[in-house]
């Protein structure tokens, strides 16, 4: 469990502020290539750092289900509908409702993985939930715009795949380490992404001053991250892990507010507050 919080601070430092970063590179990048380009240098960069410890190998047979959940839904399909919606939502909004996999893991831990969640972690992930409003402000949004709708329903459906391939590596255990196995779910992701951006963005790209953005996501924040993320949602109860991975968008919502200057008030003090004591009254056991 301790380890596994360890991993859990770092995911939220990392992933946290990757949604800002992200949000200022597309200023000068197309959302998919920014996508293709965070996939494909976070396989480059974790086979090197594999190769350099000579344990970088092909898949086992009982890796197979982890590579491709993984990499098709957690990196994959996950890349293509947030760094698409990043750019009709904004980077604090995307930080949440893309990281919220509460409403999505914990009913399919019960029915899929027959969980047994505490009545005090239930209460724990409504909690955490009602900080997710707060801090999304439903209100504010123009939900006329059909930019905001479909943006929002990318997010929503970004969680959806996050939590199946968490659900998947825990109901079908990888024989190797997943750091390991890093290297081959994002080249499959970098493989799903690739058509998206040949196709949506023939012209688009990433330029000058995005590259330093690019560098930082694909070469630290990807490889690193995830490795954390995976192992996180591997190690720790559902319930528990799925109201954790609420820091990461509080924190996305704060770097959003002090680095772009998006609004902060009372919604940020209050939403985050919810989430903060949902954490720990989850961790209670």
């Amino acid at each position: 469990m301790r380890s596994a919080l360890h991993l859990l601070i770092v995911a939220i430092l990392l992933f946290g502020g990757a949604w800002p970063v992200t949000k200022a590179a597309l200023a000068h990048a197309t959302p998919m290539w920014f996508a293709v380009g965070r996939a494909g240098l976070a396989a480059l960069v974790s086979a090197g750092v594999l190769a350099a410890l000579g344990r970088l190998h092909l898949p086992h047979r009982r890796d197979m289900a982890s590579v491709l959940a993984l990499g098709l839904l957690q990196l994959g399909a996950f890349f293509v509908l947030a760094h698409a919606a990043v750019s009709l939502v904004q980077a604090g909004r995307t930080a949440i409702i893309s990281a919220v996999v509460t409403y999505w893991l914990i009913p399919l831990s019960v029915f899929v993985l027959g969980e047994k969640v505490p009545a005090h972690r239930w209460a724990a992930a409504g909690l955490g939930l009602a900080g997710v409003a707060v801090l999304a402000g439903p209100w504010a949004v123009d939900w006329a715009d059909p930019n905001q709708l479909l943006g929002h329903l990318m997010l929503v459906l970004a969680a959806l795949f996050w939590t199946l391939a968490i659900i998947t590596t825990r109901r079908f255990p990888p024989h190797s380490p997943i750091f390991e196995l890093l290297p081959w779910c994002f080249a499959l992701a970098t493989v799903l992404i690739l058509p998206f951006a040949l196709v949506l963005e023939p012209a688009g790209g990433i330029f000058g001053p995005s590259w330093p953005y690019m560098l930082y996501i694909g070469l630290i924040v990807a490889p690193i991250g995830t490795w954390c993320v995976i192992e996180v949602g591997r190690r720790l109860p559902g319930a528990v892990a799925s109201v954790a991975f609420l820091l990461v968008p509080a924190f996305g919502v704060l770097v959003s507010n002090l680095w772009l200057g998006e609004p902060l008030g009372w919604d940020m003090l209050l939403g985050g507050g919810l989430i903060v004591a949902s954490v720990v009254l989850a961790s209670r056991r």
